[in-house]
């Protein structure tokens, strides 16, 4: 078996929020870039360790006009996905226009004009199911009564089909966000971060026989940052 050598991080630098897909022999990464233009980095990579920057998905003002925003204003959380021949990015102008996507039928580009989407706060992601529905699956509310409602998109229009259902509601921290739902074999798959983005961040990951739910949620963290478990040995140690 041959050695794969890599740096880490594999892409040094300023590129939160990594959201990765492959197509065929090829994975393709987007990631946030904030109040930054241009914006949406999109890199590429056949090993998942060497990443070549390749365009970016937000690259003219008829798209966005970030010109004004300040810091941590602007574009957060994106999620790649690919569908019949197209690629979908969907993401949050936290100041602006709030949840919307974009297509391409390249990801070099160039990138549609944002196709904008009724529900949700931010972290918005995309589901093409087996069926041929498309849903969206966001984050809604704040702090302690943040939680996960999901909905049914015409994909062409961005209108929404359905009114929106709460799904899930974390385990009791605050700021359940970041939802990603999949369907793999008979069951579909929830994954969220929970507890914000300090020492108290998990991942949490839930199951269902339907995309609505009821859903299951795993009793302890699929993820965990492990920094309140050192401080608490630290503590003993000294």
């Amino acid at each position: 078996m041959a050695t794969l050598r890599y740096t880490n991080p594999v892409v040094p630098g300023f590129y939160p929020d990594p959201s990765v897909i492959r197509v065929g022999e090829d994975y393709y990464m987007a990631t946030s870039s904030f109040e930054y233009m241009p914006g949406l980095p999109i890199f590429h990579s056949r090993n998942l360790t060497d990443w070549r920057q390749i365009g970016h998905a937000l690259n003219r003002r008829s798209q966005i006009d970030l010109s004004t925003r300040k810091s941590s204003e602007g574009i957060y959380a994106p999620t790649l996905r690919y569908h019949q021949g197209v690629f979908y990015l969907i993401t949050t102008d936290v100041m602006g226009i709030g949840n919307f996507y974009i297509t391409s039928v390249n990801p070099v580009g160039p990138w549609s004009d944002p196709i904008r989407i009724p529900y949700g706060n931010i972290d918005p992601s995309l589901l093409f199911d087996d069926d041929g529905k498309v849903y969206v699956t966001v984050q809604s509310g704040a702090d302690a009564e943040s939680h996960i409602i999901q909905y049914e998109l015409d994909i062409a229009t961005g209108q929404a089909l359905t009114e929106p259902v709460a799904i899930a509601h974390g385990d009791g921290g605050v700021w359940t966000e970041g939802p990603h739902l999949y369907h793999i074999g008979s069951r579909y798959y929830l994954l969220c971060a929970c507890g914000g983005t300090g020492r108290d961040h998990r991942t949490l990951v839930y199951r269902a026989n339907s995309p609505y739910g009821p859903f299951e949620r795993m009793k302890e963290p699929m993820l965990q940052n492990e920094y309140p478990n050192l401080c608490r040995q630290e503590n003993h140690l000294i």
